[in-house]
């Protein structure tokens, strides 16, 4: 399955700045080993259901340890037997792109 999700930590910072927040959350991401990618708006994840779900609800628990509120936006793909389709799906949509 491939998740993307966002965090969004409230912040006591005068300039509504959450990058230090975020940057933990990327932090348990990137540190669980499964293949992800993060872009201005969300960070996506693969895996299998248990590995990816307990890597996203960590790094809720990190954000959650630094801010007294957290909002979450998920969006799963579910697509069993299927492998490496994080770049794969990307690859899919340049190739009919070249064609066209």
């Amino acid at each position: 399955m491939i998740v993307a999700f966002s965090l969004s930590p409230t912040s006591s910072d005068p300039s509504g700045s959450v990058t230090e927040a975020v940057a933990a959350a990327v932090r348990v991401v990137r540190e669980s080993g499964l293949p992800h990618e993060t872009n201005a708006m969300f960070t996506n994840i693969e895996g299998e259901w248990d590995e990816v779900m307990a890597v996203v609800k960590q790094a809720v628990d990190v954000v959650a340890a630094a801010s007294p509120r957290v909002g979450l936006v998920l969006k799963a793909d579910i697509r069993p037997g299927y492998d490496g389709q994080l770049t794969a799906k990307v690859e899919r949509i340049e190739q009919a792109l070249g064609e066209g």
